[in-house]
């Protein structure tokens, strides 16, 4: 997680010329600890993440038949794969110097066969793909062990714990669990080198709560029973092991205690040490001898000399996170030296996000340091140097392949690198695991795309290539909105308000903004901007200047330990009638105003307190909008999406069948009222019956958490942000049919396609107030061809199209309250 901002230059996606975007550094928030943003969304306000529901979500959209017809989905990859994800884990077997497997934070495990130049995902078939560790049995290469749940301690984490330790005999090709399902998180897996059938996991529990299933556990039978060997505490989890290459009932684990809560962490203390058992984990003893002891100790990081195992290295953290020292030991962990203290920049000052030492396979005294950046020493320690220019930042992941020193493998925040020159130089082999914040489509050009990413600021492609996408802004990224009708005017931002135009625009000032800030056009005109921070703000210049249109509209509570709280978190602006807004907030507060920001009226009063992940409003009815909902049940009657028609005076569910997960994002069809699409923590629902019943479509799509959903209606694109598998797109089906009011009969329109003007004719039922609107395939209203009461028997008349421009558009017909869209209408040029 990035705790600074690099301004970029930026090759802009739509005219190619060269901008430099500066992200804003607030400077009440300089210096920011990872925050637990993820987390506190799907928590509040219970604290705590029923993963048994996540889990049996992920079962209903893996399992429930898909989709057909209208409502179906097919996924393919819209990129980038020129820049990665985080990567927790690389390993390769001694014997085999092609293939590599790579662990990924919220991406699952990929594997390549041809020394890291193509790759493939192969866990995409297990419940999480959240990996802390990947192992391989030393005596039979196609037997690999990997342990579901990250358990680096920063704020990019998926939130959602393990379901424990799952095992290959076929190189991948197919998994078995193999249990520890309790264990929330897999800090490593170790395999005996002489026995096989002998297997030791260090388990470090659950991320966000105490547990007594964590500790170092062991297997006879390959991974049929486990028993726990060490144990401390139920906040005491064990993040490192390993194995002395030699006589393997010799072997080393690292304990760390973390207590981690929305308000408050606890990264150390006595509990976080350094442990040896000789008699292959049946008994275990605490080491001492020269290492740091008490509350200020941090995450540790053990490795052992393949060519000297006496001797081992340990790198430490304290408690804040800053550097402790690497440690070394010369007498098989008996006693141990400071060899380098304080001087070693490269582990900056949030040490649990790393943890990570590796000893060359030649030579006892050539070490690596990771930490946001690495660096090497050939003499212990005594003297370090950069082991290569930028890569990236945050490095969790380092291999050296010992049959082959020159081949190396690097894994960090931003994806994979490889070096066949025993590091002088470095290649990026980046997989698409890209942890997505939010998505958009140009528009004007709608195979362009960008989003904010995790770590590695704002992406855009440049023609709707996988492989050419482009950083246009730093920091964690987050919204981009790109002007619908002028797409050299776009936005980006970086976390908490650090937003920027290409025309100059900056943040307004506020209290606090939230680690995801919302800002939205006006959907009737784009020179207007929407951006919430604690309060909303109205922009009528396209971002130069802000004017306060409401107070504080959160319950004015601010977070502490790395997280704000009170903060706007969504805005809806009525396509209709642009004096209708609405705003949610991440303390469960829903407003609306009718006047523009003159009133305001909290409509939340009966609703479940939930973090407010979405506010949409209605495309045909300004008196209607929707909200989605984060968060779990818990021994309550609540859903995750609420509709009103009333401007928020009532609420009824539109949740249907819905699991219990949360819903981050809805998407409501131009074309058809009652097609809506929902993007949750399970991959994307969808309804065509107005949410009366849901059903997955995540055909292509790996089933991981779909954070934003942006469509292009005129192409029928819609494009899904996951949060761990890069960027998805899909083409919606056209619809066969609209839908045809009760009240009218013997509708028609001629001529279709037409230059001039449409004649339309119709026969009403009866007398009645009627209204005929035309919409373009956006969903904005252009045209109000008739409101008024009509008798009952045939009507004729003309809509005039000289102000519209070519293209397709509906015809909405509403009598005695009821919808439809009955026509297409095609404006020629």
């Amino acid at each position: 997680m990035k705790k600074y901002l690099i301004p970029v230059s930026a090759i802009t996606i739509f005219l190619i010329c060269l901008f430099v975007f500066h992200p804003q550094e607030k400077a009440s928030q300089k210096n920011l600890i990872p925050n637990d943003y993820l987390w506190a969304q799907r928590a509040f306000p219970y604290q705590t993440i029923p993963s048994a529901a996540y889990y049996e979500a992920v079962s209903m959209a893996s399992n429930q038949p898909a989709a057909r017809g209208s409502g179906a989905l097919n996924w393919t990859l819209a990129g980038p794969t020129n820049v990665g994800g985080r990567i927790t884990d690389l390993a390769m077997h001694e014997s085999d110097l092609q293939t590599i497997y790579a662990a990924t934070a919220s991406g699952g495990v990929w594997k390549s066969k041809d020394a890291g130049d193509s790759w493939e995902p192969i866990s995409d078939a297990l419940p999480s793909l959240s990996i802390g560790d990947i192992a391989i049995d030393p005596s039979n290469k196609d037997v690999i062990y990997c342990g579901t749940g990250e358990t680096n301690g920063g704020g990019g984490s998926v939130t959602y714990d393990g379901l424990g330790v799952y095992k290959s005999s076929d190189a991948g090709l197919s998994w078995q669990s193999v249990g520890l399902e309790a264990t929330g998180s897999i800090g490593r897996i170790e395999v005996d080198t002489k026995q096989p059938n002998r297997v030791f996991v260090a388990a470090m529990g659950q991320l966000f709560g105490n547990n007594p299933e964590r500790g170092v556990y062991r297997s006879n039978d390959s991974g049929n029973s486990w028993e726990q060997v060490l144990f401390v505490n139920d906040s005491v989890g064990f993040i490192d092991l390993v194995i002395h290459p030699q006589n393997p009932d010799t072997l080393f684990t690292v304990s760390w205690e973390r207590t981690r809560k929305p308000n408050a962490r606890v990264y150390g203390g006595p509990g976080s040490a350094i442990w040896r058992s000789t008699d292959g984990g049946d008994t275990w003893e605490k080491l001492s001898g020269g290492l740091p002891t008490g509350s200020t100790v941090g995450r540790i990081g053990i490795a052992i000399s393949a060519s000297n195992p006496e001797i081992l290295y340990a790198t430490i953290a304290r408690t804040n996170g800053s550097f402790a020292g690497v440690y070394k030991s010369n007498n098989n962990g008996d006693s141990w030296t400071l060899v380098s203290g304080n001087g070693d920049p490269g582990y900056a000052s949030f040490g649990w996000w790393f943890g990570q030492i590796r000893v060359h396979p030649e030579s006892p005294d050539h070490i690596f340091n990771l930490g946001i950046g690495w660096k090497e020493s050939s003499d212990a320690g005594a003297s370090w140097a950069e082991v290569s220019n930028y890569l990236h930042a945050d490095y969790h992941a380092f291999y050296i392949h010992p049959a082959n020193p020159s081949f190396q493998v690097v894994g960090n925040d931003g994806g994979i690198y490889i070096s066949t020159d025993g590091g002088a130089t470095w290649q990026a082999r980046p997989i698409p695991t890209t942890q997505f914040y939010t998505s958009e489509i140009d528009f004007q050009n709608p195979t362009r795309f960008s989003g904010g990413a995790q770590d590695n600021g704002t992406w855009a492609s440049l023609d709707g290539g996988i492989d050419n996408w482009n950083q246009i802004y730093g920091g964690d990224g987050f919204v981009t909105l790109i002007n619908p009708l002028d797409n050299a005017i776009f936005y980006a931002e970086s976390q908490y308000g650090g937003f920027s135009g290409s025309n100059g625009a900056s943040a307004p000032s506020a209290p606090r903004y939230n680690w995801n800030t919302p800002y939205i056009f006006d959907p009737n005109n784009p020179d207007i901007l929407y951006f919430g921070a604690d309060r909303l703000f109205r922009s009528s210049d396209r971002g130069l200047s802000w004017v306060t249109i409401s107070g504080n509209l959160s319950n004015g509570i601010i977070g502490s330990g790395g997280v704000v709280y009170g903060t706007i978190t969504s805005i809806a602006a009525s396509p209709i009638d642009s004096n209708i807004i609405f705003a949610g907030t991440d303390d469960g507060n829903v407003w609306v105003t009718g006047d523009a920001g003159g009133n305001w009226t909290k409509i939340s009063d009966n609703l479940p307190k939930r973090w407010v992940t979405k506010v949409v409003a209605d495309l045909w009815d300004p008196q209607t909008a929707y909200i989605c909902l984060s968060g779990f049940r818990h021994n309550e009657n609540m859903v995750h999406v609420y509709k009103t028609s009333d401007l928020g005076q009532t609420w009824v569910s539109v949740a249907g069948n819905l699991p219990d997960i949360p819903v981050n994002d809805l998407i409501l069809d131009p074309l058809d009222p009652t097609q809506w699409f929902l993007a949750t923590d399970a991959g994307v629902f969808s309804t065509t019956d107005a949410g009366a019943n849901w059903m997955p479509v995540n055909n292509g799509l790996p089933i991981v958490p779909v954070l934003d959903l942006t469509f292009h209606a005129p192409t029928r694109t819609l494009v899904a942000a996951t949060y761990g598998r890069s960027m998805y797109k899909a083409t919606v089906p056209t619809l066969s049919a609209l839908y045809e009011p009760a009240a009218f009969e013997n509708i028609k329109i001629a001529p279709n396609p037409t230059l001039a003007d449409w004649q339309v004719s119709f026969v009403l039922l009866e007398k009645q107030d009627i209204r005929l609107d035309l919409y373009n395939l956006s969903g904005q209203c252009v045209k109000t061809a008739y409101q008024g009461s009509m008798d009952k028997g045939k009507h004729a008349f003309s809509i005039d199209t000289e102000a519209l421009s070519a293209g397709v558009y509906v015809l909405k017909m509403s009598a005695a309250g009821k919808t439809g869209f009955c026509k297409k209408l095609v404006k020629a040029n």
